[in-house]
């Protein structure tokens, strides 16, 4: 890591407006107040605000990170420090540079002592996590909405349009390149990660590209075998051919009327529950009962 110049020329904890004591959550928390009243979106055409927030983002840059923090705090407790120019920049005298090279942990040094560079690195930005709630539909087919972002962030209340891809599953992250804080000293900025959740379908559920759905039938038709209607997500339903001797909750496959994606269209799973009569007249009874004597005589 490199000790930089304005760590010995800038108070980092008074840019924040914290104490040198500060926790790291205090100084989290300092930084983001500053950089969401800061942000250029929110001062357009401010110059001042511009560079306020510059150099806000530099002090979090030292004291958010544990260890450039530590060496910062080494390197300022030193005391006053005797500089020289020379054609090589600032360099430092006697065992001074010894010490800087212990606190950095045998860092190479320039000619003439540690050198330092007259401008800041390029930072980039924070990633930043977000959450959206789709509906069944949205998630199905895709769809372009916008999301507001929230938290204690400097993109707070900023307005992202966010592009869903047909078929996005339930907790699959988005990820949007250069969508997170911007970075400063023309450093990038960081990525968006978006949690799609989906809300559930009143009569349809999700396996991967595959469509689910539940229809009843009669023992009648589970047992002799019949044609039957069965509903798509496109609102036209479909006949299937229900075979003879199908048992409750065994899956029927209707090709290509699940989830379209770029990687193909999958299937329509439809799972058949039996249903039993609750009531039954004499002559359905009397039909039932006779059923079950000829299958005890055909089981013996």
């Amino acid at each position: 890591m490199e000790v930089k110049r304005e760590w010995l020329e800038n108070d980092y904890y008074k840019e924040l407006g914290v104490g040198s004591g500060a926790s790291d959550k205090e100084i989290t928390k300092a930084y983001r107040a500053l950089a969401r009243k800061l942000h250029p979106d929110a001062n357009p055409d401010d110059r001042e605000a511009e560079e306020r927030f510059k150099k806000v983002s530099a002090a979090y840059d030292v004291l958010g990170d544990g260890e450039r923090r530590a060496q910062y705090d080494q390197i300022r407790n030193m005391g006053p420090m005797n500089f020289q120019s020379g054609s090589n920049g600032f360099t430092m005298e006697g065992d001074l540079a010894d010490l800087f090279s212990s606190v950095m942990g045998g860092g190479r040094f320039e000619q003439g002592g540690m050198r330092f560079g007259a401008q800041s690195r390029p930072v980039r930005g924070h990633n930043l996590n977000a959450r959206l709630v789709l509906d069944f539909t949205e998630a199905v087919r895709g769809t372009t909405t916008e999301l507001t972002l929230s938290g204690d962030t400097a993109q707070s209340g900023c307005l992202v349009s966010v592009r869903i891809p047909a078929g996005v599953g339930d907790g699959q992250k988005i990820k949007l390149a250069g969508k997170g804080e911007p970075g400063y000293n023309g450093g990038p900025a960081g990525d968006l990660y978006v949690t799609v959740q989906i809300k559930p379908h009143p009569v349809f559920g999700r396996q991967g590209k595959n469509l689910t759905v539940t229809t009843k039938v009669s023992f009648v038709q589970a047992a002799l075998g019949a044609e039957i209607s069965v509903p798509t997500f496109d609102g036209e339903p479909v006949k299937v051919r229900l075979p003879a001797g199908t048992q409750s909750g065994g899956v029927l496959r209707v090709r290509g009327r699940g989830v379209e994606t770029s990687k193909g269209c999958g299937d329509l799973l439809v799972t058949v529950l039996i249903e039993v009569p609750t009531q039954l007249s004499d002559s359905q009874r009397s039909a039932l009962e006779a059923f079950a004597q000829e299958m005890e005589l055909h089981d013996d």
